[in-house]
């Protein structure tokens, strides 16, 4: 199936992707754990009703838990563009990082290869266009934060996955004020009425991380309209 080097430990929380379903989103997670080997012990049980197809170690090391072809339950409770069974249509890999709740740190250079190299062999097989590749904020606001704001989106970009809006490529004056939740709902967010500055915030940690203020401020506007302008090209 790949050419990675890729060790298999089978988590039973799984089951089968509803008939018919494609895959077209790639979702990318931290673990929010202590360790690795905490994080691949809960996916594995059966207790914890938690998994995903991938887990990434910090030394890069590649452990796949769920079959592609199978529903892997990491998304939880999300939305994106209307679906709200994002297990369904979705490959989630959990990137090992303590998170927030444990110190949060930098993503190691060995892991973001490895990341890079295995979201580019899921992409060879599954049609997931660069807008859907997301964080598991963007599916969840409300509930999470992860990958965060430490998690190299540009690098992915550069690498042909996913989209980067870059500052200062929209035209001026970038998205209205008054035009914020209009925009991040047509670029796909969910979750708006309910609380929208944890929606700005979660479109700032993967698109604009260097101040996740809930507020829409300038840039964020600006990088909102460079994105839409992105989606709207007719080549990427």
């Amino acid at each position: 199936m790949t050419g990675l080097a890729i060790t298999e430990r089978s988590s039973p929380n799984q089951d089968a992707r509803p008939d018919q379903q494609a895959v077209d989103i790639l979702l990318l997670h931290y673990t929010g754990m202590e360790s690795g080997e905490a994080a691949l012990a809960r996916m594995c049980d059966p207790a914890a009703k938690v998994s995903a197809h991938y887990c990434v170690e910090e030394d890069g090391r590649i452990v796949q838990l769920v079959g592609e072809d199978r529903r892997a339950w990491h998304a939880g409770v999300a939305l994106w563009k209307g679906a709200r069974d994002i297990n369904a249509r979705s490959i989630g890999i959990e990137i090992v990082n303590p998170g927030h709740e444990f110190g949060y740190r930098p993503f190691p250079e060995a892991q973001m290869r490895s990341v890079i190299a295995l979201a580019r062999d899921v992409l060879k097989r599954h049609t997931i266009p660069p807008e859907r590749v997301l964080g598991h904020s963007d599916v969840a606001p409300l509930r999470k934060e992860d990958p965060g704001e430490l998690f190299d989106w540009p690098r992915l970009a550069a690498a042909g996955i996913g989209l980067w809006p870059a500052y200062g490529t929209a035209v001026d004056p970038g998205v209205e004020a008054d035009g914020v939740a209009a925009a991040l709902s047509a670029i796909g967010y969910g979750f708006i009425e309910d609380d929208l500055p944890a929606v700005i915030r979660a479109f700032q940690r993967h698109y604009r991380p260097a101040a996740i203020t809930g507020e829409a401020d300038d840039e964020t506007r600006h990088r909102l309209a460079a994105l839409q302008d992105l989606l709207e090209a007719p080549t990427r």
